[in-house]
């Protein structure tokens, strides 16, 4: 793909636009003419953009851009949630999924290329890691699904009411870009979504949680899927270097900094006959004592090779069971997108592993064969 010299005006939060604009001249009330054109219209082309003068339209088509990623594949499930392979200027893609359901519209959004870490039942995991994502690369994926989508009119509700940073990627080792990318999407002059509807998911990085509780009104949600350290460790190996009681830590001070008493959301992918019995669901309540929590189950969404099985509806069932009668908010998380490997675990994207983990399973699977 041709790469460009000329300034993604895509890499912009109001702060980083105002600086742009004061820094070639302009008044800083540009920037608001400029997000609402390129984020609440999808604008991309300057001559359109006609509050702004003609000297100004000139010079920003000669020195800047409003560039996303290229859609190079659009799948569409049975269920209708739709998964998009984006091309990025060197020539990754990356994955972005839209989930629709009757009060909502959710978008899966990516935040690195591949994933550092190597988490045991996740097929991102499986293909290793090139990069992380620029703002552009992660605000475009919005961009560009509002595009297709389509934007309502002032009357209408959007498409997209929700984003979650659940796709490719730790969202948290990727922060400034990340927050950047979710400050735009509560921006009443870009997308607008509640701090409740923009959701950030992280595998435990503590000082990453700790780091956002003081940028960002963003919700927050843990990658747990173990009550204990011994089996965390096997499924999130990250758990290693921060394990639960530190991440726990962690939470409570986050709910402490939000001041709202807004709920932590934590994930648990049902594993069958490694985290899913009812001793486990008691040692997660035992856990989660004294945080504001819900929690998602997860059914797992299998992929090539992938290790483990999902558990039985009927495991899940008393699993939740357990969780409810001890006054949890649980919900068991419906499948979405799996005949296209769109749900939840599933994504993959294509791209260059720099650090040739999928080579080394590879080596490993033939030995085994």
């Amino acid at each position: 793909m041709e790469t460009s010299s000329k300034t993604n005006l895509l890499n912009f939060d109001r702060h980083d636009m105002e600086a742009f604009f004061t820094g070639i001249g302009e008044k800083a009330f540009r920037a608001s003419q400029a997000l609402k054109w390129v984020h609440q219209l999808g604008v991309d082309d300057f001559d359109a953009m006609t509050n702004l003068s003609k000297a100004l339209r000139a010079q920003l088509k000669e020195t800047a851009e409003v560039r996303a990623p290229e859609v190079v594949l659009d799948r569409v499930s049975r269920d209708g949630s739709r998964k998009w392979l984006l091309r990025l200027e060197d020539g990754n893609c990356i994955e972005t999924v839209f989930i629709p359901e009757d009060d909502r519209g959710t978008l899966c959004v990516s935040s690195q290329v591949g994933c550092a870490l190597d988490c045991a039942f996740c097929a991102t995991a499986q293909q290793g890691f090139n990069r992380n994502l620029t703002t552009a690369e992660i605000i475009g994926q919005v961009w560009v699904a509002s595009r297709i989508l389509g934007r309502p009119r002032p009357s209408e509700e959007r498409p997209i009411t929700n984003v979650v940073l659940m796709g490719m990627g730790e969202p948290l080792l990727n922060f400034d870009n990340v927050v950047r990318a979710m400050n735009l999407m509560m921006d009443d002059l870009a997308y607008g979504l509640s701090k409740r509807r923009v959701t950030l998911s992280t595998a435990g990085y503590v000082p990453g949680i700790d780091r956002l509780a003081g940028v960002s009104e963003a919700s927050l949600a843990i990658s747990l899927h173990a009550p204990t350290d011994e089996l965390r460790n096997e499924l999130v190996p990250l758990n290693r270097k921060y394990p639960i009681r530190e991440l726990m830590a962690a939470c409570r001070r986050f709910a402490d900094a939000q001041q709202a008493h807004r709920q932590i959301t934590f994930e648990y992918v049902m594993l069958a006959g490694v985290n899913d019995s009812e001793q486990q669901a008691r040692q997660l309540v035992a856990l989660l004592r004294g945080i504001p929590a819900k929690v998602n189950l997860i059914p797992f969404n299998p992929f090539e090779n992938a290790r483990y099985a999902r558990s039985s509806d009927e495991a899940i069932n008393r699993f939740r069971d357990v969780l409810l009668a001890a006054g949890l908010n649980t919900i068991t998380r419906k499948t979405r997108g799996d005949d296209i490997a769109a749900a939840c675990g599933q994504l993959a994207g294509q791209f260059e592993d720099r650090t040739r983990r999928r080579m080394r399973r590879m080596q490993i699977e033939q030995r085994a064969g």
